[in-house]
């Protein structure tokens, strides 16, 4: 008896007496049986699945049983399937076979996403039986609707990771009208899924407001946690020191680097346009990953001619602290009108490598006030391209004005955006849903 309601003080417990290495820290975690659906993960190079890969690691550590259901590899590089069953570490991995049509088209990934939440939801049945809580993400946008449908019929506590908001990113990319009868009923839906939900995580304070204007009775249970990058996997290396900086013949030239998907709500006119005004300098602008505006980018490039361009494919993960590091500034952008509807993850790593960062924003982005207080680069509006080139231009003429920048990004991210940090704070939320 002493101890049950010893455990329940420990569940109902504030966060903040939870701490990695304690004893009744580890005891609560072994009483959270957790289920992760997500249709990326590792092998797949898609940065939710890489970082979904480190949260499930982090939590076992912390004695949550894991169990992650998902797809056969999509995105990976030379891995085209990957065990059915497998046990990594302490989680356990089942994947189901995944559809790859017409992958690069919005239609294709809209049908490959129903396909797999239709596999999914034959997977949470079984798990309702074995799980205590599952943690939903948004890839695909239509997973959040299989916790809502566990719960109603088996009572199962959910949490939904909301990367991208829908059906509002598919109104403002104009997939879906306004008024459509879709939409409508897909924002009526997301209001019931929300306010059942046993919690509700978002990436960016502006997604936490766009989430309780549309369903303010849920505001109190939406959490705002960062993305994050892993600091002892991503360390600063010299651009000497790197043989993929060698590779490419970037160690003498300075070099702004884009690392990431390059998709419809990123910016990549005003990067254009900066290295228009750039051209004449010794200053080299490298593009590594892909997405829908790649392709329309390299085409704007070879028509103006410009040749201080480089374009690369996405980099294998054992590759990342290499390629990442091989720059002497990051670029990071959202288009206007999307700052809270997404959030990027790119920017983690960015900080992870101890260089400065310019970022592509709108004006009343939360990452303006990211990026002034970690005093780690500089934020730039939409089409502001002239002066994202001046800073561009200053920080290639001073070095140590770099080198105080990227020891600040750093510094920043080891305080608040490492795995450690992160986990504890879904810990925190896993704990809520089954208290």
């Amino acid at each position: 008896m002493e101890y049950n309601h010893r455990l329940k003080q420990l569940v109902q417990s504030h966060h903040e007496d939870l701490q990695v290495g304690n004893y009744e820290f580890f005891k609560v975690g072994q009483f959270i049986k957790l289920s992760v659906i997500t249709q990326f993960f590792p092998p797949d190079y898609a940065a939710t699945g890489q970082l979904i890969d480190e949260l499930v690691r982090h939590l076992e550590q912390q004695g949550v049983d894991v169990e992650v259901f998902t797809g056969q590899p999509g995105y990976a590089f030379a891995t085209p399937c990957a065990p059915t069953v497998e046990q990594s570490g302490g989680v356990r991995i089942k994947r189901s076979r995944t559809s790859q049509l017409c992958r690069d088209r919005i239609r294709g990934k809209a049908i490959n996403g129903i396909l797999f939440t239709l596999r999914a939801a034959l997977y949470l049945v079984n798990a309702a039986r074995h799980r205590n809580v599952v943690l939903l993400t948004t890839a695909p946008p239509f997973l959040p609707i299989l916790g809502y449908l566990a719960h109603v019929l088996f009572g199962l506590s959910y949490v939904c990771i909301l990367y991208d908001l829908y059906p509002d990113i598919a109104i403002a990319l104009d997939v879906i009208p306004k008024h459509h009868w879709l939409a409508k009923f897909w924002k009526a839906l997301n209001k019931q899924i929300l306010r059942k939900a046993k919690g509700i995580v978002v990436l960016s304070p502006a997604m936490k407001l766009q989430v309780a204007a549309s369903c303010p009775e849920v505001a109190d249970k939406t959490s705002v946690i960062h993305s994050w990058a892993d600091a002892k996997s991503i360390v600063p290396i010299a651009k000497e020191d790197n043989w993929f900086a060698h590779q490419y013949n970037l160690v003498n030239k300075f070099t702004v680097m884009y690392s990431g998907n390059m998709g419809r709500c990123h910016d990549t006119h005003t990067i254009l346009n900066a290295a228009k005004y750039l051209q004449k300098e010794a200053i080299q602008f490298v593009c590594i990953g892909g997405g829908t505006k790649r392709e329309e980018l390299i085409e704007q490039v070879n028509q103006l001619g410009l040749q201080n361009f480089l374009f690369l494919p996405y980099q294998e993960r054992y590759v990342l602290p290499y390629s990442l590091t091989a720059c002497d500034l990051s670029l990071v952008s959202v288009d206007a009108g999307m700052e809270s509807l997404v959030a990027p993850s790119k920017l983690y790593p960015a900080l992870a490598t101890g260089r400065p960062v310019a970022v592509i924003c709108p004006n009343h982005s939360y990452l303006r006030q990211l990026i002034a207080d970690a005093n780690c680069g500089d934020t730039f509006e939409n089409a502001d391209s002239y002066e994202l080139a001046e800073f561009i231009s200053r920080l290639s003429r001073d070095q140590r004005l770099a080198e105080r920048m990227g020891n600040s990004a750093r510094q920043y991210l080891q305080s608040y955006f490492t795995p450690e940090v992160i986990s504890r704070q879904y810990f925190d939320v896993l704990r809520r849903a089954i208290s």
